[in-house]
């Protein structure tokens, strides 16, 4: 497939940031027309909840997508994909501090120890923290190319803890959390697969080439 130039490339992130705030756009419509239901509270927090897994899912298969399709382009896109996930995220976050709890302290410390789901979540938000907050070129620099890869493969278990997350929310129907948990285990999959690979290739080069 034919590379895209620097102009073409510039164009696709300005689409996709316009698309990835369409979900927020669509939230805040609804909110002013009265649509978000009889419990508003409820629908933000499924919406911004949503919407964290969805753009983390994304964030995810940029890597796969590059290796099937060699659009080696999408990864231009991964780091705003990143961070519309924690943006979403700390929504979520700040939805359940302020409209459900109201800055209630003792309580929301009190939800995170006794309700497990709360905790799974509470914790993959904390972990998201520092990759959002690492994700400019400076801190890469600055933490070094090693480090940083290192400490971003926390996407991992954040990714994990957010299914978990909705899983376990989730009461009734668990269509959404099953789907959410086969995309994660389809690109996690795949990463694992082309790791095997990876290893097994090195293994086979003769010492002699090595040197």
């Amino acid at each position: 497939m034919k590379a895209l130039h620097n102009g073409q490339i510039a164009w696709v992130r300005r689409a996709c940031f316009v698309l990835c705030l369409v979900p927020l756009g669509r939230l805040v419509w609804l909110g002013a027309r009265g649509g978000l239901g009889a419990n508003p509270i409820e629908a933000i927090t499924h919406s911004t909840g949503w919407w964290t897994l969805a753009f983390l899912m994304l964030t995810l298969a940029v890597t796969p997508l590059r290796r099937l399709t060699g659009m080696n382009w999408l990864l231009r896109l991964r780091r705003m994909l990143g961070l519309f996930a924690f943006f979403h995220a700390a929504l979520h976050f700040a939805t359940y501090v302020w409209l459900d709890q109201f800055f209630d302290w003792t309580a929301i410390a009190k939800d995170i120890v006794k309700r497990p789901f709360i905790t799974v979540g509470f914790a993959a938000f904390v972990l998201l923290v520092p990759l959002a907050a690492t994700s400019s070129n400076a801190m890469v620099r600055r933490l070094g190319a090693v480090r940083w890869q290192l400490l971003h493969r926390l996407v991992y278990p954040i990714a994990i803890l957010g299914v978990t997350h909705f899983w376990w929310l989730v009461k009734k129907d668990l269509t959404e959390p099953v789907l959410f948990a086969c995309v994660l285990v389809l690109l996690l999959g795949a990463r694992l697969v082309w790791r095997a690979r990876t290893v097994r290739a090195v293994a086979r080069v003769p010492a002699a080439s090595v040197r």
